[in-house]
């Protein structure tokens, strides 16, 4: 399923001079997963968009663009 929306997943996270597998790490999912979201091939659960929402401090809006 393509994702319908485009994201700035990388942005924050190279911003943070973290990889994706301090991302997933944080946010107790695998490296797998982050890559897909920031490939736009997978849309997360609403729970998942709320924890990168706190843990980068940015709202959803921010970070998930519809």
């Amino acid at each position: 399923m393509t994702s319908e929306f485009t994201n700035r997943l990388k942005v924050f996270r190279a911003e943070r001079n973290w990889t994706q597998t301090d991302l997933a790490d944080q946010l107790g999912v695998s490296r797998q997963t982050i890559q897909a979201l920031e490939k736009g091939r997978y849309d997360p659960s609403l729970p998942l968009a709320f924890r990168i929402s706190r843990l980068l401090n940015q709202p959803i809006e921010a970070i998930f663009i519809a």
